[in-house]
């Protein structure tokens, strides 16, 4: 089985830092989300992906490299614009040949893996299994209308009146039967090919088309709400190791990474965190679910449930909580200041008064 990654979204919702960075490269527990994606579809046996990307793509490939994940080979897919999921099918045409595949959204992700819905994939090989998962509010999803047995009988986008709370997520299987659905289904009103459409012609067709329920942590980290969430639900499973420096008048306490080239000084970290290689956190105070980045700077500062990304300064501030810190972006003070909750973008400078 070969795979379908899409990494050519905009990522509208995921500003400021989509303006600099392609959404599927923000780091969660200091990797990227893509390469959680990649990982993910190794795990269930797939070695050959597709990538498809926007215009982007060159600064994917740039952090991918050509062994961003061992043991998986990559073909980059152009894009010229976002025209759809069954549009994404269409242009990879080529690379799919007749071989069963996944489509996997590039921004999703599935913590707990998908081996199993795989796995039953493989050995009942309907036309399409779709991945579903209960929300309390599926207006804002697409939801599968499903039989007693699971069989999707019909596919609605956000409908106002839900008849199902199961949510369709962003993992697709499917057999080479899927091309005679993009081939059929026509633009949209909003002028995209929809998988839904496609899902929806091989069921009025006759084909088999079954749901799944994944029962793991799902998050679509669309929002940077989401990405926090995802990056406390990550490192809740980390376990600590000291790799770096850490003197004597420091305090590590519960589950704490501290990767190669990284230093504390006369500072307390409360884990689950993670201090990224290369990183300096000096007279400082790390809380729990705080990921710090590569080569960040943190010197008497507090943080707490937030993301530093590479390269981020943080300097006499503290009480940043639930913040997103952006690559090479610097906070600080004249003087010691708290501050609360904040979202700076790549490059910033941000002077926090009394």
């Amino acid at each position: 089985m070969k795979a379908l990654a899409l990494a050519g979204g905009l990522g509208s919702r995921l500003r400021p830092f989509s303006h600099s960075m392609p959404k599927q490269l923000i780091p969660i527990a200091n990797t990227p989300v893509l390469v959680h994606v990649l990982e993910n579809l190794r795990d269930m046996g797939v070695t050959q992906v597709g990538l498809v990307v926007g215009d982007r793509g060159r600064e994917i490939a740039a952090v991918l490299g050509d062994n961003a994940v061992p043991g998986v080979e990559i073909t980059y897919i152009q894009q010229d614009e976002p025209r759809g999921l069954a549009h994404c099918i269409a242009i990879a045409r080529d690379f799919l040949g007749d071989d069963d595949f996944v489509m996997y959204l590039g921004d999703n992700m599935l913590v707990d893996g998908i081996g199993d819905l795989a796995e039953e994939f493989r050995e009942k090989r309907p036309a399409a299994q779709i991945v579903v998962h209960k929300v309390p509010d599926p207006r804002a999803f697409g939801v599968a209308e499903l039989d007693e047995d699971g069989r999707v009988l019909r596919l609605v986008e956000k409908p106002q009146h839900p008849r199902s709370d199961l949510a369709v997520i962003g993992v697709y299987f499917f057999t080479s039967a899927v091309h005679a659905a993009v081939a059929a289904i026509r633009p949209s009103a909003r002028g995209e090919l929809e998988v839904t459409d496609a899902l929806q012609w091989l069921v009025d067709q006759g084909f088999e088309v079954v749901a799944r329920t994944y029962a793991g942590y799902w998050k679509d980290t669309g929002e940077v709400e989401d990405i926090l969430d995802c990056n406390r639900e990550l490192l809740d499973r980390v376990e600590g190791s000291v790799r770096g420096e850490v003197d004597d008048a420091s305090e590590l306490s519960g589950p704490v990474v501290v990767e190669e080239g990284a230093r504390v000084v006369r500072s307390r970290i409360v884990g689950p965190a993670v201090v990224g290689a290369g990183s300096l956190v000096e007279d400082s105070c790390v809380g729990p679910h705080t990921a710090v980045g590569p080569d960040c700077v943190l010197i008497s500062a507090g943080v707490h449930y937030s993301i530093m990304l590479a390269g981020a300064t943080v300097q006499r501030v503290g009480g940043l909580h639930g913040s997103v810190i952006g690559r090479d972006a610097t906070v600080a003070s004249a003087v010691i200041a708290e501050c609360g909750r904040l979202v700076v973008g790549d490059h910033c400078v941000v002077e926090v008064t009394t």
